[in-house]
């Protein structure tokens, strides 16, 4: 018997019970269409994250003070002053691989303007910040070396404390008062929203040196620490970079051995491999979870099979007393077991792909439906009517036909 005769036969054997075949195949379709919608709203978040951690800058270091102790506990790391603005100035001025450094300190402070008032950061650091970060002024213009020099007190603010200060007023050549202390509005940070769970837009930028001179409390006698040193290393050169500036600051903290550092470097694709380890959890879980789905209606599939093989022990009869082999009839019914699988995966494609589509367009979720979910999603539908249809398909290709003629 050639394939095409089995192929129809099989199919004939479907529309001889319609509403059982679609109820079983619609198993299969909510199975492949969960895999396929979750897989997707998973990669999104993934790309999501790493959208992320790309818009902090590009070739970051990110350098943190140690911790202290209290009673040999230990308090967390960037506890320690550790870190100073020299520190940052030196690894610019000695480590070849390094692009560029801005040291950092950071600090919340009640911030007014006429009757208005929020509690907002306020972050002291170098020009070099907004290149090093790619976060621009949208309107006005960042402090300059020359500030920097002077001390001048200018600040630069983000998008939300724009609105809760000023609402539609313009903002630019205003002054507010930080801790009592004026300060000129020269700029409006684009806007930039969340970024690793902080508020980008909710941050007031100030020269270092003025901060160190009327906010922080610090300067050239108590010590000027900052709580972290931004660095951007040069294209293709982070761990040249990274080794460079560990080898500086030992050297400056007089550090003896590696278990004695009191900083901590973490490197721009350290936490991309975080968050990707983080998002690949996420999927995972996701794609098990609809995979039951799958499960039962691959159960589904063998159960029916079952029952189609029972109800016509005497069609296999028939058809064995009349010249149908052993492999005729395990292919008939593999093949019905298939073709369910198959339709049910091509529809449940179909609806994934369609459901993923409106998810990340009425509920503004980032979903991307790869390739590879796709043609993974084929293949198990397919895996899933051989896997579960050549149990019933043997048990019917092993009939007695003596036997199954007898039954009624």
């Amino acid at each position: 018997m050639s394939f095409l005769e089995q192929l129809a036969i099989a199919w004939q054997g479907l529309l001889g019970n319609r509403l059982r075949s679609v109820l079983t195949v619609l198993g299969i379709v909510i199975g492949i269409a969960s895999v396929i919608t979750l897989l997707g709203i998973g990669q999104g978040a993934k790309q999501e994250a790493e959208k992320q951690v790309q818009a902090l800058g590009v070739n970051l270091i990110y350098i943190r003070p140690g911790s202290s102790g209290t009673g040999g506990i230990s308090q967390g790391q960037g506890t320690a002053p550790t870190l100073t603005y020299d520190d940052a100035r030196s690894i610019k001025e000695n480590c070849p691989a390094v692009q560029d450094s801005a040291p950092q300190y950071s600090s919340s402070f009640q911030v007014q303007y006429n009757e208005q008032n929020t509690m907002t950061s306020v972050v002291g650091t170098d020009p070099s910040y907004t290149k090093i970060r790619n976060f621009f002024t949208a309107r006005g213009r960042f402090f300059s070396e020359s500030d920097v020099e002077q001390a001048a007190r200018v600040c630069v603010i983000g998008d939300t404390v724009a609105n809760n200060l000023f609402g539609s007023e313009n903002p630019l050549r205003k002054s507010i008062l930080i801790r009592g202390e004026l300060f000129e509005v020269i700029g409006i940070m684009e806007h930039k929203g969340v970024t690793q769970g902080m508020d980008m837009d909710d941050q007031i930028f100030i020269p270092l040196s003025t901060g160190y001179a009327s906010l922080f409390g610090l300067n050239a006698v108590t010590g000027r620490s900052v709580r972290s040193i931004l660095v951007q290393a040069k294209d293709g050169e982070d761990m040249q970079a990274e080794f460079q500036i560990t080898n500086l600051l030992r050297l400056r903290h007089n550090v003896q051995t590696p278990d004695g550092d009191d900083f901590t470097l973490r490197t721009q694709s350290d936490i991309m491999q975080t968050a990707q380890s983080i998002t690949g959890v996420f999927s995972l879980l996701l794609g098990a979870t609809a995979g039951i789905s799958l499960l039962v209606g691959g159960i589904g599939i063998m159960n029916i099979m079952l029952v189609s093989v029972t109800e016509r022990t005497r069609e296999i009869g028939i058809r064995k007393a009349i010249g149908a082999k052993y492999w005729d009839i395990l292919a008939q019914f593999v093949l019905e077991a298939v073709m369910m699988s198959l339709c049910g995966g091509l529809l449940g494609i179909g609806l994934g792909i369609s459901g993923s589509y409106l998810i990340s367009n009425f509920a503004n979720w980032t979903t991307v439906v790869t390739p590879d979910s796709v043609i993974l999603s084929f293949v198990v539908s397919l895996s899933i009517g051989l896997f579960f249809g050549i149990y019933p398909a043997r048990k019917a290709a092993k009939l007695d036909p003596i036997v199954a003629l007898r039954s009624d």
